[in-house]
């Protein structure tokens, strides 16, 4: 199972990772990127929402 990780120190509120995977990513009113589902990282891409993020503040790991 992928699990996406958001470093809010780096986050800078961007919103590629909601755009590219709503149902796992969502901005919030403090401006960071907030995971809602971690078990959907494995049906849509977070790979990508992690590698289109500006200033890298996704990690994504297997468990």
């Amino acid at each position: 199972m992928l699990k996406a990780v958001v470093n809010w120190d780096l986050c800078e509120g961007c919103g590629s990772c909601a755009d590219v995977c709503p149902e796992v990513f969502e901005l919030r009113d403090d401006g960071k990127a907030y995971i809602l589902a971690e078990d959907k990282c494995d049906t849509c891409d977070c790979r990508e929402a992690a590698d289109i993020c500006p200033v890298q503040a996704i990690t994504i790991t297997e468990e």
